[in-house]
Protein backbone atom coordinates (compact mmCIF):
# COMPACT_ATOMS: atom_id res chain seq x y z
CA UNK A 1 0.00 0.00 0.00
CA UNK A 2 2.67 2.54 1.26
CA UNK A 3 6.12 1.92 0.59
CA UNK A 4 8.82 4.42 2.30
CA UNK A 5 12.35 4.29 0.98
CA UNK A 6 15.52 5.93 1.88
CA UNK A 7 12.82 9.01 2.40
CA UNK A 8 15.58 12.48 3.90
CA UNK A 9 14.05 16.21 4.21
CA UNK A 10 17.23 18.46 5.11
CA UNK A 11 17.48 22.12 5.63
CA UNK A 12 20.74 23.44 4.71
CA UNK A 13 22.80 21.46 7.59
CA UNK A 14 19.69 19.96 9.46
CA UNK A 15 18.15 16.77 8.96
CA UNK A 16 14.83 16.62 9.97
CA UNK A 17 13.74 13.77 8.51
CA UNK A 18 15.81 10.44 7.70
CA UNK A 19 13.80 7.01 7.09
CA UNK A 20 15.39 4.81 5.63
CA UNK A 21 12.84 1.74 4.91
CA UNK A 22 9.22 1.87 6.40
CA UNK A 23 6.17 -0.41 4.61
CA UNK A 24 2.30 0.11 5.37
CA UNK A 25 0.01 -2.55 3.85
CA UNK A 26 -3.31 -2.28 3.44
CA UNK A 27 -6.00 -2.16 6.02
CA UNK A 28 -3.57 -1.54 8.81
CA UNK A 29 -4.33 1.48 11.47
CA UNK A 30 -0.81 3.18 11.54
CA UNK A 31 0.29 4.93 14.69
CA UNK A 32 3.50 7.87 14.41
CA UNK A 33 4.45 9.31 17.65
CA UNK A 34 7.29 10.79 19.39
CA UNK A 35 8.24 14.54 20.78
CA UNK A 36 7.34 17.59 19.39
CA UNK A 37 10.27 18.08 16.27
CA UNK A 38 10.71 14.84 15.64
CA UNK A 39 9.71 14.48 12.19
CA UNK A 40 5.85 13.54 12.41
CA UNK A 41 4.28 16.42 10.42
CA UNK A 42 7.22 16.41 8.32
CA UNK A 43 6.49 12.85 7.29
CA UNK A 44 3.26 13.29 6.46
CA UNK A 45 3.63 16.12 4.28
CA UNK A 46 6.27 14.23 1.95
CA UNK A 47 3.38 11.54 1.82
CA UNK A 48 0.77 13.82 0.47
CA UNK A 49 3.48 15.81 -2.17
CA UNK A 50 2.95 18.77 -0.03
CA UNK A 51 6.57 19.09 0.89
CA UNK A 52 9.09 17.34 -1.51
CA UNK A 53 11.59 15.38 0.09
CA UNK A 54 15.62 15.78 -0.27
CA UNK A 55 15.96 12.36 -1.26
CA UNK A 56 14.39 9.12 -1.65
CA UNK A 57 10.82 8.01 -2.51
CA UNK A 58 7.08 7.72 -1.05
CA UNK A 59 4.96 5.49 -2.87
CA UNK A 60 0.86 4.68 -2.69
CA UNK A 61 -0.39 1.64 -4.46
CA UNK A 62 3.15 1.60 -6.74
CA UNK A 63 2.67 5.20 -7.73
CA UNK A 64 5.65 7.72 -6.84
CA UNK A 65 3.57 10.14 -5.16
CA UNK A 66 6.03 12.88 -6.81
CA UNK A 67 5.43 12.07 -9.79
CA UNK A 68 1.76 10.81 -10.22
CA UNK A 69 -1.76 12.20 -9.59
CA UNK A 70 -3.19 9.25 -9.74
CA UNK A 71 -3.10 8.18 -5.74
CA UNK A 72 -5.09 11.62 -4.80
CA UNK A 73 -8.17 10.52 -5.99
CA UNK A 74 -8.05 7.32 -3.20
CA UNK A 75 -6.12 9.55 -0.43
CA UNK A 76 -8.17 11.48 2.37
CA UNK A 77 -6.08 13.32 5.04
CA UNK A 78 -6.94 16.31 7.67
CA UNK A 79 -3.60 17.77 8.69
CA UNK A 80 -4.54 21.23 9.87
CA UNK A 81 -7.56 23.91 9.65
CA UNK A 82 -5.51 25.26 6.51
CA UNK A 83 -7.02 22.44 4.24
CA UNK A 84 -10.54 23.24 4.60
CA UNK A 85 -12.37 26.18 2.68
CA UNK A 86 -13.39 28.27 5.57
CA UNK A 87 -15.54 31.08 3.98
CA UNK A 88 -18.01 27.93 3.36
CA UNK A 89 -20.99 26.51 5.71
CA UNK A 90 -19.59 22.62 6.66
CA UNK A 91 -22.83 22.15 4.78
CA UNK A 92 -21.70 23.79 1.55
CA UNK A 93 -18.27 22.64 2.02
CA UNK A 94 -19.63 18.96 2.14
CA UNK A 95 -21.79 19.30 -1.24
CA UNK A 96 -18.70 21.25 -3.05
CA UNK A 97 -16.61 17.80 -1.82
CA UNK A 98 -19.52 15.74 -3.32
CA UNK A 99 -19.42 17.60 -6.81
CA UNK A 100 -16.01 16.99 -6.68
CA UNK A 101 -16.18 13.01 -5.96
CA UNK A 102 -19.14 12.61 -8.04
CA UNK A 103 -20.99 12.03 -5.01
CA UNK A 104 -24.95 11.59 -5.52
CA UNK A 105 -27.17 13.49 -2.86
CA UNK A 106 -27.88 10.08 -1.26
CA UNK A 107 -24.44 9.20 -1.51
CA UNK A 108 -23.48 12.31 0.81
CA UNK A 109 -26.71 11.61 3.20
CA UNK A 110 -25.19 7.99 4.30
CA UNK A 111 -21.70 9.40 4.49
CA UNK A 112 -22.90 11.86 7.04
CA UNK A 113 -24.87 9.87 9.13
CA UNK A 114 -21.68 8.14 9.82
CA UNK A 115 -21.00 11.20 11.57
CA UNK A 116 -24.42 12.34 13.29
CA UNK A 117 -23.21 11.03 17.12
CA UNK A 118 -19.80 12.92 16.76
CA UNK A 119 -20.93 15.82 14.83
CA UNK A 120 -23.76 16.06 18.13
CA UNK A 121 -25.62 18.65 16.27
CA UNK A 122 -23.12 21.34 16.42
CA UNK A 123 -21.80 21.35 12.53
CA UNK A 124 -24.81 20.69 9.96
CA UNK A 125 -27.70 22.92 9.34
CA UNK A 126 -25.84 26.14 11.82
CA UNK A 127 -25.31 28.33 8.89
CA UNK A 128 -22.11 28.99 10.27
CA UNK A 129 -18.68 29.45 8.54
CA UNK A 130 -16.16 27.22 8.93
CA UNK A 131 -13.44 30.03 10.31
CA UNK A 132 -16.41 30.51 12.69
CA UNK A 133 -16.31 26.85 14.49
CA UNK A 134 -14.65 25.95 17.15
CA UNK A 135 -11.75 24.33 17.48
CA UNK A 136 -13.02 21.02 17.91
CA UNK A 137 -15.52 21.27 15.71
CA UNK A 138 -13.07 22.36 12.70
CA UNK A 139 -11.46 19.30 13.44
CA UNK A 140 -14.57 16.83 13.18
CA UNK A 141 -15.66 18.57 9.55
CA UNK A 142 -11.97 18.11 8.41
CA UNK A 143 -12.16 14.65 9.30
CA UNK A 144 -15.47 13.78 7.92
CA UNK A 145 -14.10 15.56 4.35
CA UNK A 146 -11.00 12.91 4.72
CA UNK A 147 -13.28 10.33 4.94
CA UNK A 148 -15.26 11.46 2.14
CA UNK A 149 -15.08 9.27 -1.64
CA UNK A 150 -14.45 5.84 -0.21
CA UNK A 151 -10.34 6.78 -0.08
CA UNK A 152 -8.08 3.37 0.44
CA UNK A 153 -5.77 5.61 2.54
CA UNK A 154 -6.92 8.46 5.19
CA UNK A 155 -4.22 10.23 7.23
CA UNK A 156 -4.98 12.37 10.60
CA UNK A 157 -2.61 14.53 12.07
CA UNK A 158 -3.84 14.64 16.06
CA UNK A 159 -7.44 13.79 15.33
CA UNK A 160 -7.95 13.46 19.12
CA UNK A 161 -6.74 17.26 20.07
CA UNK A 162 -8.83 19.72 20.87
CA UNK A 163 -11.80 17.65 21.10
CA UNK A 164 -14.08 17.19 24.19
CA UNK A 165 -13.84 13.12 26.08
CA UNK A 166 -17.00 12.59 24.74
CA UNK A 167 -16.20 13.45 21.36
CA UNK A 168 -12.74 11.48 21.48
CA UNK A 169 -14.59 8.26 22.32
CA UNK A 170 -17.13 8.80 19.23
CA UNK A 171 -14.20 8.96 17.04
CA UNK A 172 -12.31 6.16 18.45
CA UNK A 173 -15.26 3.89 17.55
CA UNK A 174 -15.53 5.32 14.23
CA UNK A 175 -12.24 4.48 12.57
CA UNK A 176 -12.29 0.98 14.15
CA UNK A 177 -15.88 0.63 12.45
CA UNK A 178 -14.39 2.62 9.41
CA UNK A 179 -10.97 0.35 9.44
CA UNK A 180 -13.38 -2.95 10.12
CA UNK A 181 -15.84 -2.47 6.95
CA UNK A 182 -14.26 -0.60 4.82
CA UNK A 183 -10.37 -1.76 5.37
CA UNK A 184 -9.82 1.75 5.20
CA UNK A 185 -5.61 2.23 5.61
CA UNK A 186 -5.02 4.75 8.65
CA UNK A 187 -2.07 6.74 9.37
CA UNK A 188 -2.91 8.44 12.51
CA UNK A 189 -0.08 10.74 14.71
CA UNK A 190 -0.85 11.63 18.03
CA UNK A 191 0.03 13.29 21.04
CA UNK A 192 -2.05 10.88 23.16
CA UNK A 193 -1.15 7.33 23.97
CA UNK A 194 -3.70 6.12 25.22
CA UNK A 195 -6.15 6.18 22.24
CA UNK A 196 -3.45 5.48 19.58
CA UNK A 197 -2.97 2.68 21.73
CA UNK A 198 -5.86 1.60 21.44
CA UNK A 199 -6.98 1.75 18.19
CA UNK A 200 -3.50 1.17 15.90
CA UNK A 201 -2.68 -2.20 15.19
CA UNK A 202 1.31 -1.22 14.70
CA UNK A 203 2.85 2.11 16.17
CA UNK A 204 6.25 3.60 14.84
CA UNK A 205 8.48 5.76 17.42
CA UNK A 206 10.06 9.06 15.68
CA UNK A 207 12.80 10.87 17.47
CA UNK A 208 15.06 13.25 15.38
CA UNK A 209 13.68 12.11 12.12
CA UNK A 210 14.23 8.71 12.36
CA UNK A 211 12.49 5.35 13.32
CA UNK A 212 13.72 4.03 16.67
CA UNK A 213 10.47 1.84 17.83
CA UNK A 214 8.59 -0.23 15.04
CA UNK A 215 5.76 -1.47 18.13
CA UNK A 216 3.35 -4.22 16.54
CA UNK A 217 2.47 -6.24 19.91
CA UNK A 218 -0.27 -4.81 21.20
CA UNK A 219 0.30 -5.92 25.11
CA UNK A 220 3.34 -4.17 25.07
CA UNK A 221 2.66 -0.99 22.79
CA UNK A 222 2.19 1.20 26.03
CA UNK A 223 4.77 0.40 28.30
CA UNK A 224 7.16 0.67 25.62
CA UNK A 225 6.10 4.06 25.11
CA UNK A 226 5.95 5.03 28.56
CA UNK A 227 9.12 4.10 29.30
CA UNK A 228 10.58 5.96 26.39
CA UNK A 229 8.30 9.13 27.27
CA UNK A 230 9.62 9.19 30.94
CA UNK A 231 13.24 8.58 30.52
Amino acid sequence: MIQISQLKKQYKEAVVLNVESLEIPKGECFGLVGNNGAGKTTLFRIILDLVRATSGQVKINDEDVSKSEAWKAKTGAYLDEHMLLAYLTPDEYFETLRKIYGLSEEDLKQHLEKFTELFNDEVLGKKKYIRDLSKGNLKKVGIAAALMGNPDVVMLDEPFENLDPSSQIRLKKLIIKEKENSKVTFLISSHDLNHVTEICDRIVLLEKGKVIRDLREKAEMMSELEAYFTG
